[in-house]
């Protein structure tokens, strides 16, 4: 790499050293960070092919950039560049997630209002919801369940807001979700696991 910077692009080697070398550390461990949060946000979501790929080209960059820090072992920048990529990829990585919004959550609306016409709205929208008659210190509330995707969260809220801007409301992400009383389809796995478990139960 610092033959590429030095001898064919005729750059110095303290601008390599000083300039070049810290930054491209810096934007490798944003790179290697920000892919490890979507790593962990599809692995639990159980894509596992996408997963183990992105598992592949984080542990590729990070070996890249041990390899250069250890080649330039008194270059007291890279000491610098190094952690401060790390802690930018974790901020980076926490906007791609939020961009992203993949996966499903599980939103409970809890009110003492009438939930009339937030009942219209989630049949219109089509989302699955429950209703429920609960109790509460105050007296009787209405509890409302709801499963839907991620992506479409902020769109609920806010129309919430606008019919029962006193609701109060918790959100939950789901792993999986069952349709019509189906069991959630399994993630799927090495068949010898399974022929294992079978083993061990018998």
């Amino acid at each position: 790499m610092e033959t590429f910077f030095t001898e064919t692009l005729g750059l110095s080697e303290n601008t390599f050293s000083f300039v070049i070398l810290p930054l491209l550390i810096f934007l490798a461990r944003i790179c290697d960070v920000s892919i490890n949060t979507i790593r962990i946000i599809y692995m639990l979501g159980g894509r596992r092919f996408t997963a183990t790929l992105l598992g592949f080209f984080e542990a590729f960059i990070w070996l890249l950039v041990i390899r250069e820090i250890f080649k330039h072992l008194d270059n007291w920048l890279c000491y610098v560049a190094y952690p401060g990529g790390f802690a930018t990829g974790i901020f980076v990585g926490m906007i791609i997630e939020e961009r992203i919004a993949y996966g499903k959550v599980i939103v409970r609306i809890i009110t003492r209002k009438e939930v009339n016409v937030l009942i219209q709205y989630l049949h219109t929208q089509q989302f699955r919801f429950t209703k429920v008659e609960a109790e509460g210190p105050d007296g009787k509330e209405n509890l409302v369940f709801t499963v839907l995707e991620r992506e479409r969260l902020d769109d609920l809220l806010t129309t919430l807001k606008e019919l029962i801007p006193t609701a109060f409301y918790t959100i939950e992400k789901v792993k999986a979700a069952a349709e019509s009383g189906a069991l959630p389809e399994g993630q799927g796995g090495l068949k010898i696991f399974t022929w294992l478990r079978g083993v061990i139960r018998n």
